[in-house]
């Protein structure tokens, strides 16, 4: 039996589900990688392997000496390159793959993903509504992007129930469009912590620690004293992948922080 070349729209569904899945869940009993399996006519075990072949590209996790496996194609790094390029394409391209993947197979988009993140935008029609439910696309892609490179806590307190958990943008959303998406531009923070460094009060050096400003330290609350003062100077717990870009941080000291 001849094994089919992977395509290319098979590689984009198969990296983006790689960026949202931590590096210890790319086995073949994940139920998200038999769904996609199941949905592009390749086995689970065919698809794990293919995202361990792109965990062999990613640098977070080789620097850390794991691998991932041998044999990654051209296509796969042109993939891999194409969208480390290029965070938003992958997020709104990954949809309409899908969804003639769906057509194709005679599945009903009702049932996925892209079509359940439509249901909070509203009963807006046509282009509206595609513009919305890419939106909310986007934002999904980031959010999972993010908490699972780690692991669920927030990065700074440790607290780990998602519904108090947020995916912070380094440099603003409104800052900086090429890399809106891109998961290095992100932090998983408390919402209190989010909204502290969104306001300039909490900052990280180029070693990943946690800088209060002065406006902050000058507030001598109880609350202050045992939830922000100990963080001072402290490093945050990094991802597994997906490291904060330096530059960026440089950007929110400059342009977000207040001064110490």
């Amino acid at each position: 039996m001849t094994v089919s070349r992977w395509t290319k729209e098979q590689l984009k569904l198969a990296f983006h589900l790689y960026c949202q899945l931590p590096f210890g869940k790319l086995h073949h009993t994940n139920k998200e990688i038999i769904e996609l399996a199941r949905l592009i006519g390749r086995t689970p075990s065919a698809v794990s392997m293919k995202l361990c072949n792109f965990a062999s590209f990613d640098p977070a996790i080789t620097s850390s000496g794991r691998s991932g496996l041998k044999g990654a194609s051209a296509l796969d790094r042109e993939v891999w390159d194409e969208f480390n390029a290029d965070w938003d394409a992958l997020a709104v391209q990954t949809i309409h793959i899908r969804e003639q993947a769906m057509a194709e197979k005679g599945i009903s988009t009702e049932t996925s993903a892209e079509s359940d993140a439509s249901d909070d935008v509203g009963d807006f029609t046509g282009e509206t509504q595609r513009v919305l439910t890419e939106q909310r696309v986007r934002q999904d892609f980031f959010r999972r992007a993010v908490l699972s490179s780690y692991h669920g806590k927030c990065c700074m307190s440790g607290l780990s129930e998602p519904r108090l958990l947020v995916a912070s943008h380094i440099v603003p959303w409104s800052k900086d469009r090429e890399n809106r998406l891109n998961p290095r531009n992100g932090l998983c923070l408390s919402a209190l912590h989010d909204k502290a460094f969104d306001r300039g009060l909490i900052a990280l050096d180029d070693d990943f620690r946690v800088l209060l400003s002065s406006e902050l330290k000058r507030r001598n609350e109880p609350f202050i004293r045992q939830f922000f003062l100990p963080l001072e100077g402290q490093g945050i717990n990094l991802p597994e992948r997906f490291a904060p870009n330096q530059a960026f941080l440089q950007r929110h000291r400059q342009e977000v922080f207040l001064p110490t």
